[in-house]
Order: C-alpha cells, then sequence, then structure tokens
C-alpha cells in the first residue's frame, strides 16, 4: 500500500505507505509508516499497527532519513526487499507488500534522492580548485556504484539460473554471491563515509572564509 503523486513541478504532496523495517536480529520485520517529504527529502517513519492508510495526526516519528545522495537498491533476497543507503551511513532494510510496491518505492525515492542530491550542489559558493575536484570525483564514484550495483545484480541472477555444470547451490557459487553482496554493501558503507569527510570539509572552509571577512 503506498499513496502517491506524480514528481512533477506542479505536486509537491508527501509520499506515504507501510513498509516493514527491518530492526535486528531478536526483533525482525516491524511494521512501520513511512513518509516522504518531497520538499525537503526527508524519510520519516513511525509506529504503525494498522489497518487503515494513515497515522494519527500529531504523531511523533521513530525516525527519518535524509535521502539527498542516498542509494537505493533492490535486494536480490526477494522481490520485495530493498536498501535505502544514506549519505550519513546509515542504512534502512526495508520490504514491500509484493514487487510491484517495491518498484514504485525505489522508483519514487530514487527520484526525489536525485532531486535534492543535485540541489546540493545547486548555485554553490565559488570553491578552491581542489573542492570542486572532490565533487566531480565524488560524482563519478556515484555513477560507478550505480554500475557495481548493476553487476551484483546480474552476477545474483546468473547464479539462481545456473544448473549446469555447476547447481545454484553449488557452495562455491553461494559464497561467490555472498561475498559480492558483501562487498556491495562495504562500498556503500564507503562512499557514506567519504559523503560526511566532504560535507565536513565544506563546512569547516564555510567557517574559515566567513571568519576571514569578518
Amino acid at each position: 500500500m503506498m499513496k502517491t503523486s506524480s514528481l512533477g513541478s506542479g505536486s509537491h504532496r508527501p509520499l506515504s505507505g507501510q513498509l516493514y523495517k527491518y530492526t535486528n536480529v531478536v526483533k525482525g520485520w516491524q511494521q512501520r509508516w513511512f513518509a516522504v517529504d518531497p520538499e525537503t527529502g526527508v524519510l520519516s517513519y513511525y509506529l504503525y499497527d494498522g489497518p487503515g492508510d494513515s497515522i494519527p495526526p500529531g504523531q511523533p516519528a521513530r525516525g527519518e532519513a535524509h535521502l539527498a545522495a542516498a542509494v537505493i537498491c533492490p535486494s536480490d533476497e526477494d522481490s520485495r526487499t530493498f536498501t535505502i543507503n544514506c549519505a550519513s551511513g546509515d542504512m534502512l532494510k526495508l520490504r514491500a507488500t509484493d514487487a510491484r510496491a517495491r518498484q514504485e518505492w525505489v522508483n519514487s525515492l530514487r527520484a526525489i534522492a536525485e532531486i535534492h542530491t543535485k540541489a546540493m550542489g545547486a548555485n554553490p559558493p565559488l570553491q578552491p580548485r581542489e573542492q570542486l575536484a572532490v565533487h566531480d570525483a565524488m560524482a563519478s564514484a556515484r555513477q560507478q556504484l550505480q554500475a557495481t550495483e548493476l553487476s551484483d545484480a546480474a552476477l545474483a541472477r546468473c547464479i539462481e539460473s545456473s544448473d549446469s555444470p555447476f547447481p545454484h547451490t553449488d557452495p562455491d557459487l553461494l559464497l561467490l554471491k555472498a561475498t559480492s553482496a558483501a562487498n556491495m554493501q562495504c562500498l556503500l558503507q564507503c562512499l557514506g563515509i567519504l559523503h560526511r569527510q566532504q560535507q565536513y570539509v565544506s563546512v569547516s572552509s564555510g567557517k574559515h572564509s566567513d571568519s576571514d571577512i569578518h
């Protein structure tokens, strides 16, 4: 279940719906209500017992995630699970009601994340050549990571459909699949760390510039 609106320039209504959020090994999957504000690029989630297509007005959020520079990835575990890897290094593992709902969430979240990622670099103040080079490198890293994500998914599909000469349950193939998925997650976490460091350097540079003016 997902309440959506067009992502065109004329629509600014929040996107919302029910998803399952993976908490930990003990608690497993917890039902939550998620709402994303396209204006701020913030995804918030709330306690949700259902049924219903909304939460009580004024209910405080249990948590939130900023979608700017986030990487949203469908999972190869099943057709319903996906992850949101935030620039802060945090990761949300979520599960939709079915494959179609997952695709709708992934497409909508990616569109909003792209808008706010571009907005981070829109009309920036003049920066030294070195900082501009860092921005270019980060953009290149994100593009490379998206290509790597596609390759990882293709490898998983290839292994799952393998029946000759090795079955898809072959231990070496399963190890290869698990290693590839683990490496993918590590790369996403590394990108988040680099992004946080970039933000810290940008803020520090801005403070130094202000102090020089005054």
